[in-house]
């Protein structure tokens, strides 16, 4: 068998390449149309499936012969008629469903209803019109989303607000316009997988985050983008070390991430208030806005916060850090008593 040398395939010229290219996107973009369309004609099927089953529940007589176990009854008889999809359980989600949005023109098209079915799962309404405001405008996947609802987000940003930021949290989604906006307390970390009772140091945590940052970018919020780790600033022949920087493009700032095992000390944030000064006056460009520091601790004092920074702070905070989800009944509490004052 004699050795057959392979032809070197010719290289066609730009235009070709080009014209792959255009190619590639236009069954990409018709992938995501088809998506997109079934998407939505499932989400109305669905939402139609829970108003035949509610308007049939309201009818009276008839419903009465079925008792109970009319779902039970529906869905066996759906799946021996049209297959898998239609147990008791989805039937009663679908019923649900259509229960919370009665108007099919609240139902958002950007959702798909595996985020519909995580959104069924919370109670508060304000919650939930936050979370599909933020699904609609960042585009969560429902891995994301579910995330977000467990670590009780929306609580957690609301608590920093009065009732008519709350409000307005709930009609729009969270809106970054200035550093506070940013701010979370606490900040959740439990996919670090630390036990809150075990002893780990200060660079432990660091590396914790490191290898989880796209989850920490996710926990940090909207815009954030990651510049360094351990970054050294030499100050009169005496070097110190930034823990984390990052950078966020919808304040157009830097954000020096600072981390506290122990307790927190003024100390701390004087040297938080060094490095954001120390970027403001060496790195910040002239169409950027000052840096914002974040003190990251595991117990903050409120007296120590209050009385080391002045009154018109607008650059340095501190906030906790949890290696557990929240305690949701006490952060819903706390949110009912917000809106009632």
């Amino acid at each position: 068998m004699t050795n057959q040398k392979i032809k070197p395939r010719k290289r066609r010229g730009g235009n070709y390449f080009n014209l792959i290219d255009n190619i590639g996107s236009l069954l990409e973009q018709a992938r995501k149309d088809v998506y997109y369309a079934v998407n939505k004609i499932l989400v109305q099927t669905y939402w139609e499936i829970g108003k035949k089953i509610v308007e049939f529940e309201q009818s009276g007589k008839e419903r009465a012969e079925y008792g109970s176990g009319l779902l039970d009854r529906l869905s066996d008889d759906l799946i021996e008629r049209y297959g898998r999809g239609f147990s008791a359980y989805n039937l009663r989600k679908m019923r649900q469903f259509y229960s919370m949005f009665q108007k099919w023109e609240t139902v958002s098209p950007k959702l798909a209803w595996s985020h519909y079915r995580l959104i069924l799962r919370i109670d508060e309404e304000l919650a939930r019109s936050f979370y599909i405001k933020e699904v609609e405008k960042e585009n969560w996947s429902v891995r994301v989303l579910d995330r977000q609802i467990n670590s009780m987000l929306f609580e957690r940003i609301a608590l920093s607000k009065d009732k008519k930021g709350v409000l307005k949290l709930a009609q729009k989604g969270q809106i970054i316009e200035k550093a506070s906006d940013l701010i979370k307390d606490p900040y959740i970390l439990e996919f670090l997988g630390l036990e809150e009772s075990s002893k780990y140091t200060e660079s432990q945590l660091e590396q914790k985050i490191i290898d989880n940052l796209q989850k920490f970018l996710l926990e940090l919020g909207k815009g954030f983008m990651f510049v360094s780790r351990q970054q050294r600033i030499t100050l009169e022949d005496e070097h110190f070390y930034i823990d984390l920087v990052f950078y966020n493009r919808l304040l157009k700032c830097f954000v020096i991430i600072d981390l506290k095992i122990g307790k927190l000390t003024h100390q701390d944030l004087g040297q938080l208030q060094m490095y954001v000064h120390y970027y403001d006056r060496e790195v910040k460009q002239d169409d950027e806005n000052p840096a914002i520091g974040i003190l990251l601790c595991a117990d903050k004092k409120e007296a120590v916060v209050k009385y080391t920074l002045p009154k018109d702070n607008k650059q340095i905070f501190a906030s906790k850090y949890k290696l557990y989800l929240p305690d949701k009944k006490v952060l819903q509490q706390e949110i009912k008593k917000l809106l009632r004052d």
